[in-house]
């Protein structure tokens, strides 16, 4: 919602051209209001989300909503000038100087209202993990605002990084309290390790439960949408909910985030609350698994729009 292109199938279809920054600000306010009415309380944003974090806190100004928790994350800088095609969208840098000037960024806008600050996609070729200033920069921006550590991952290596992540003391104490990592039908490999963090007192948070638009009727393998559409409609639902109930059943999801860019998505979205998934179900999204080279490979080829 804070910038006109992202890596989804279809997203430049749903802002149907209307891209000006006012014209998507009124568009996140509209989503935020309706997501606020129907229950949800955590709301997610980055750095490199555009103005997300702005149109947010222009939301929070404005609404003065009761009970919200938000999470931003540091680590990429938006580099796409606006544009939804553009030849780089955003840049990681995981370096102290970096976190020091995006966690300035970020607190001017959001202010208190930051609960939850998180590395952005820390996978292992960056070193953001075994970088000791880093981690006790971290460690004290807990200590001194109040806010908590959280880190959030992607790439077929999000299991090692979870793995080093749990491990992770400074000064005697767990930094991370919350891990965000991708978990869905098509990529499930890292369930059980995220079962562990929660086992061990980490919050979940999944992201790209849709897996970018592939777990909706967008999905342009005939096979798998095929499969999605035949079960989502004998259970009287669309995909996307069919999808984000795969992984509300599980216990240690503490909270799965919804990409809609538009109510009527979001509405859709919502369904998955009420909906349960039976073994036939179950069983046939099983069949929907990847391995985890071949989910990233796919995902990389995927098209800003």
């Amino acid at each position: 919602l804070g910038r006109p292109g992202y890596l989804t199938l279809g997203h430049g279809a749903d802002l149907a051209g209307d891209t000006a920054p006012e014209a998507l600000a009124a568009r996140a306010h509209e989503i935020l209001d309706l997501a606020y009415v129907r229950g949800v309380r955590y709301f997610d944003a980055a750095r490199s989300y555009g103005l997300a974090e702005a149109f947010l806190a222009s939301w929070l100004e404005t609404r003065r909503p009761a009970g919200v928790v938000v999470g931003s994350k540091w680590g990429y800088r938006y580099t796409a000038d606006w544009q939804a095609q553009a030849a780089v969208h955003e840049v990681k840098e995981h370096s102290l100087a970096h976190l020091n000037a995006q966690w300035r960024e970020s607190y001017a806008l959001l202010g208190a209202n930051l609960k939850l600050y998180q590395i952005h996609s820390a996978t292992p070729e960056t070193g953001v993990l075994e970088n000791e200033r880093v981690l006790e920069r971290l460690a004290r921006l807990r200590a001194e605002t109040g806010v908590r550590i959280g880190v959030s991952l992607s790439g077929p290596e999000q299991l090692a990084a979870l793995e080093a992540a749990l491990g992770l003391r400074v000064a005697g104490e767990r930094l991370f309290d919350t891990v965000q990592a991708t978990y869905n039908a098509l990529e499930p490999s890292v369930g059980p390790m995220l079962a562990t963090a929660r086992a061990n007192g980490m919050g979940v948070i999944v992201k790209e439960a849709l897996a970018n638009g592939r777990l909706t009727e967008r999905n342009p393998d005939p096979a798998q949408r095929a499969l999605l559409e035949g079960q989502a409609r004998r259970l009287g639902a669309r995909p996307d909910a069919l999808a984000l109930a795969f992984v509300l059943r599980e216990p240690w999801a503490d909270t799965v985030l919804s990409g809609a860019s538009t109510t009527e998505q979001l509405e859709s979205n919502l369904e998955a609350l009420e909906l349960a998934l039976d073994e036939e179900a179950l069983g046939a999204l099983g069949r929907l698994r990847e391995e985890p080279a071949a989910y990233w490979e796919a995902r990389s080829r995927l098209a800003w729009s």
